[in-house]
């Protein structure tokens, strides 16, 4: 098994809060990114964990992602950042894609999906039930985050299997994508979205990744104490949120796990440039 880190979309640019290790190249503003995973598997084909930007939200980005959102965000808009032209250069086709695991269903993670119609989309089964069950809580909210342009394809949409007992460094309710023979597992991780979950995959080493999607977006979240948030993501944390409470719990969780497991456990976000740069420089994709 092979894992890449893949900048699917570069956003806004944002300056650095000097909680960066100086062996970053931090002293200096880095454009947010969208990352996401490859995931070269024996059994399974690849396995893309996120998709950012899509093709068509580059082509027509304010029909596509919303004016407002494009607005804030500021994407770059780079087709070579498309998850479909980072697979192709690493000399794969598009339906090698076999799989999509997301961590939740808003639009800067869910750009790429039409350009894999074809792959099996796997969600957690709270973040499944928001989208498609009128009674679910949040409903709304999720169908109106879940942009049209990129479910209009009908995406194959799965919720995920209940482990029995499942369990994950004390983190409960884990649930596992169907059909995967690999150890890869949706982890709750509640607040930013109705059923938002981190993607959790163990590596060639026998450690774990923890792709922990917008939980948290800045490093100094869960390094740094007291926690410190990132004042120009706080505003996209707050405006996405569902449940503020219940988000802050699962920063300090994930604080925890950082602290406890650091030899077992690597846990990264979706959005902070410099946690990017320390693993893709570690990992050499």
């Amino acid at each position: 098994m092979r894992i890449h880190h893949l900048n699917c979309g570069s956003l806004r640019k944002i300056p650095p809060l000097g909680t960066e290790p100086t062996a970053d190249v931090a002293h200096r503003e880095r454009a947010a990114v969208c990352h996401c995973l490859l995931i070269e598997t024996d059994s399974d084909g690849l396995v893309l964990v996120d998709t950012g930007l899509g093709t068509a939200d580059l082509r027509h980005p304010e029909r596509s992602l919303g004016a407002d959102w494009v607005a804030y965000a500021r994407p770059a808009l780079d087709p070579e950042e498309s998850a479909l032209r980072q697979v192709v250069r690493l000399g794969y086709a598009p339906r090698d894609v076999r799989h999509i695991v997301l961590t939740h269903l808003h639009r800067d993670h869910t750009g790429g999906l039409p350009d894999f119609p074809h792959a099996r989309v796997h969600v957690h089964p709270d973040e499944y039930r928001s989208v498609t069950d009128p009674a679910a809580p949040h409903h709304r909210h999720s169908l109106d985050r879940f942009m049209s342009a990129h479910r209009a394809h009908h995406p194959l949409l799965t919720p995920a299997v209940a482990v029995r007992d499942g369990e994950w460094f004390g983190f409960r309710d884990v649930a596992r994508p169907r059909g995967l023979a690999g150890e890869l597992l949706l982890v709750p991780l509640p607040g930013h979205s109705a059923g938002h979950a981190g993607v959790a995959v163990r590596d060639g080493d026998g450690r774990w990744l923890l792709h922990a999607g917008d939980a948290y977006m800045h490093h100094g979240e869960i390094e740094h104490t007291p926690p410190r948030s990132h004042p120009a993501l706080d505003p996209v944390q707050q405006g996405a949120q569902t449940d503020a409470a219940a988000r802050v719990l699962t920063r300090d969780r994930l604080r925890g796990l950082r602290r406890d497991h650091a030899d077992e456990v690597t846990v990264l976000s979706a959005h902070d440039p410099w946690e990017f740069a320390r693993l893709t420089a570690r990992a050499g994709s």
